[in-house]
């Protein structure tokens, strides 16, 4: 006889009368004032309570993915907020949904390979066929170049630093160095390790899983666009962006007769 499944539970948070408890602490005793924004993101995502090694890494991540110039989704979150400018959150919404796999979300393409790379018997070996598959394929490789940072995207070694400083340097990084040698031979010319692909290397060795990386650009990116719709309050960009792209895709349809 089969039993009856269990009813589903939340381990992260409930709410009392006189408190909130998030994974066992009490919100207003053990957390407001003690934890900083990134040890609670922690605490929240991963369930731990982070030492200082991993809250430098996660907040040099937040830092590099913070702020990039006109993205796509600085601009998104702009056009939006033009449109609707008594829906902040959805000027921001429109913004993060931009965040994929092209911008400022590829961490979690590249963290999928460093883990072939790590659990393989031969990192080397592993790296090369993942480089030969990707040109076989005519794919790029998630967390290599980059259309403005050449020859090398001056965050990465930035994050590798941190990561450094604060002994949380492990077989990830390792593993994104030895796939950035196996990219650039099997191209033939140097392509950067990008910022995704470092923040991919140094969460990958403090423990944040492949497939919730990128909600760390998510949370990173939210506050970027915030600056962007405080300019956009006070010095509007609608009226440029709307001709900038009208005299970059002028129309070349047939005339009416």
């Amino acid at each position: 006889m089969s039993s009856a499944p269990e009813a589903p539970t939340t381990r992260i948070a409930t709410e009392r009368p006189d408190d909130v408890i998030i994974r066992g602490k009490s919100l207003c005793r053990d957390l407001i004032g003690k934890f900083g924004f990134t040890e609670m993101i922690l605490w929240q995502v991963l369930g731990r309570e982070p030492d200082k090694g991993d809250t430098a890494v996660v907040d040099a991540c937040l830092v590099a993915l913070m702020e990039h110039g006109l993205t796509p989704s600085a601009v998104a979150a702009r056009l939006v907020y033009s449109s609707a400018p008594e829906a902040l959150q959805a000027a921001v919404a429109a913004g993060l949904a931009g965040v994929g796999s092209v911008f400022a979300g590829s961490m979690e393409g590249c963290a999928a390979l460093l883990a072939r790379v790590v659990a393989a018997p031969d990192a080397a070996a592993e790296a090369k066929r993942i480089a030969a598959e990707h040109k076989a394929a005519r794919r790029p490789v998630p967390g290599f170049g980059h259309p403005t940072h050449k020859p090398d995207d001056p965050r990465t070694p930035r994050l590798f630093a941190v990561a450094r400083e604060h002994g949380r340097a492990g077989r990830h990084l390792a593993a994104v160095e030895e796939l950035g040698r196996a990219v650039d031979a099997a191209v033939g010319r140097h392509l950067t390790i990008n910022a995704t692909g470092a923040i991919a290397a140094v969460l990958g060795d403090i423990g944040v899983p492949a497939e919730i990386m990128r909600g760390f650009a998510l949370i990173s990116r939210c506050a970027g666009l915030v600056g962007h719709l405080h300019e956009e309050q006070a010095q509007p960009s609608i009226r440029a962006l709307w001709r900038a792209a009208e005299a970059a895709l002028p129309y070349a349809g047939p005339s009416p007769k």
